[in-house]
């Protein structure tokens, strides 16, 4: 059974430098057990000689394998199929894709034991449910089943529901939230990322949500693991805002990407666009500006945005008087993973309404976690955080992706500068050993004497089509000379296409006939040539790129003339 256990085991960690012992966290223990993450913790809690944890923290502690191994072998958990898994069978062989509606009717089966409002919950789906609920607490089975439909709906790629990383983003960077604060999430799905933040008890939570299936569950899933003051409705939060009046202390929102039936046409007057309308591409900025007319004055909103939201043009108006009223306090740049439906970073934005003028934001802090493992620290380093000032957002394309600022922020302008400068003069001092000593010619063309067709070479098996130029492949022929020739005025007429792209025309083209040592000669002078444009080239960017540094450096007062 070990090595089935080492390759169910996404990967293993070391406990020390010294030391190669595996170690499983709490998740990878579900997976190998075919459980899911709750149904571990359970485990902690109710058998005492469950392994104890040798490293990580208390957030994410982590398991000697061979201990695990052996305490799953006592208690033969992971060799039978569970309880838990043969409900999720039951349920998907009852309901198919429509699993919503099934965890939906074991919660209301939970809240009414006597079977009365089990809908189309099969009979063995109640048998089990009434098994796992013995064992445990209804609040405890819903958590489970929720837990397992997130991780099903992670690996079909889907973004239905939003990620435990994400969820555990947004409430890291919510801080805390005061037990007396009104939280507000308008497209709440199941439930999830809403009960997530804060307090169980406490705040008051509103939450909105288009799918009746979902938004049902999530109701039933408040009542079952205890949560007060929970009220969520079915609507669609931008056509039937439910809430209008409501203003909440933290928006929390996970929208949905890349609908751009959102309903533009049938809101364009409406007054949450404080902004500005948004266009039809730009969705996610409607889905903003509505969590931002749900917040109180000092109240907070966090919003799950895709990372093109940053820059796209169509959303550019928006961006920029976001930065100009000082509502926009801080943007960060997830790690690649975070996501569940694609490995594309995703950003989290803040943004904080003002008590008055004077309370507006100066800043922005961006953050850029993209270096990060998706479940390692959500903690930035100094030279991931840049404090960017407002005037310094507000360009032509108002950028808000982070990593651009936090590495221009980070960025050793006089090293960089030097580096440049340095190279370019060593540059231009080489082109003009690089230009060949040339006398007069002996007369015409070259190509007006005894020529040959390069097909004709083909053919006899001198010359071969590379890529982009043919090459000689014989010790008559000189390679330097054949491509030198091939790019003279003659040939180049006919080998250039109207875009200026060069092509070798095979048919047309010819070169002169000449010894192999007067090839050289000339290939000798072609081959400096080539290198002296090359060199150019090279030049020229080099000093495109040390104009726009010492531009920037001294706009931003990095660099300064020399006295």
């Amino acid at each position: 059974m070990g090595a089935s256990f080492l390759c169910t085991v996404g990967h293993v960690s070391e406990t020390s430098a010294g030391s190669a012992a595996p170690l499983v966290t709490g998740s990878e223990i579900a997976r190998i057990a075919g459980v899911t993450r709750a149904a571990v913790s359970n485990w902690r809690r109710r058998y005492d000689d469950f392994p104890v944890p040798v490293a990580g923290g208390a957030n994410s502690p982590q398991f000697d394998l061979a201990e695990v191994q052996a305490w799953l072998d006592r208690q033969r958990k992971g060799q039978d199929v569970s309880e838990e898994v043969q409900l999720w069978q039951a349920l998907r062989g009852a309901y198919g894709d429509d699993l919503i509606s099934g965890l939906a009717d074991v919660a209301q089966f939970l809240t009414d034991p006597a079977g009365k409002s089990r809908s189309g919950l099969p009979p063995d789906g109640v048998r089990l449910v009434r098994r796992l609920v013995g064992d445990g607490s209804p609040g405890e089975l819903v958590g489970d089943l929720a837990d397992r439909f997130t991780e099903s709906v992670r690996r079909a790629g889907s973004d239905q529901v939003t990620s435990p990383r994400i969820i555990r983003a947004v409430r890291h960077f919510a801080g805390d939230v005061a037990p007396g604060a009104t939280v507000f999430d308008p497209a709440c799905g199941i439930g999830t990322l809403l009960l997530a933040v804060g307090p169980e008890r406490g705040p008051s939570r509103y939450g909105q949500e288009i799918d009746a299936r979902s938004a049902r569950f999530a109701r039933l899933r408040a009542e079952l693991t205890g949560y007060e003051g929970v009220d969520i409705v079915t609507g669609d939060a931008l056509r039937d805002d439910r809430f209008a009046d409501l203003k909440a202390d933290l928006v929390i929102c996970d929208p949905p990407v890349g609908d751009a039936d959102w309903g533009r046409e049938d809101l364009l007057l409406d007054p949450r666009w404080e902004l500005g309308t948004p266009s039809r591409a730009e969705g996610e900025l409607a889905w903003l500006q509505n969590a931002y007319a749900h917040t109180a004055p000092g109240g907070r909103v966090l919003m799950v945005m895709h990372a093109s939201v940053a820059y796209r043009k169509a959303g550019r108006r928006i961006r920029a008087e976001l930065v100009r009223r000082g509502i926009l306090t801080r943007i960060v740049s997830l790690p690649p993973g975070s996501a569940a439906s694609h490995a594309l970073p995703v950003h989290l934005w803040q943004l904080r309404r003002p008590l008055s003028l004077g309370d507006a934001a100066t800043s922005v802090r961006m953050v850029d976690l993209t270096a990060n493992e998706p479940d390692g620290s959500l903690d930035p380093r100094p030279d991931q955080t840049a404090d960017v000032p407002l005037i310094d957002l507000l360009d032509d394309i108002v950028d808000l992706t982070p990593g651009r600022h936090v590495e221009d922020s980070h960025r050793d302008y006089v090293t960089e500068y030097q580096a440049l400068r340095r190279e370019l003069t060593e540059q231009v001092r080489s082109l003009v050993s690089l230009l060949p000593e040339l006398i007069s010619g002996a007369g015409p063309g070259a190509l007006d004497g005894p020529s040959i067709g390069v097909a004709d070479l083909v053919r006899a098996g001198l010359v071969e089509y590379g890529e982009p130029q043919p090459v000689s492949v014989s010790d008559q022929l000189d390679t330097d000379f054949l491509q030198g020739f091939l790019r003279s005025t003659a040939n180049t007429r006919r080998s250039t296409s109207a875009s200026g792209t060069f092509r070798l025309d095979g048919k047309g083209a010819r070169i002169p006939q000449m010894d192999i040592a007067e090839q050289r000669r000339y290939g000798a002078a072609f081959r400096a040539l080539q290198e002296l444009e090359e060199r150019s080239r090279r030049v020229a960017e080099l000093g495109r790129q040390a104009t726009a540094l010492a531009r920037d450096g001294l706009g931003n007062g990095a660099l300064a003339p020399e006295e």
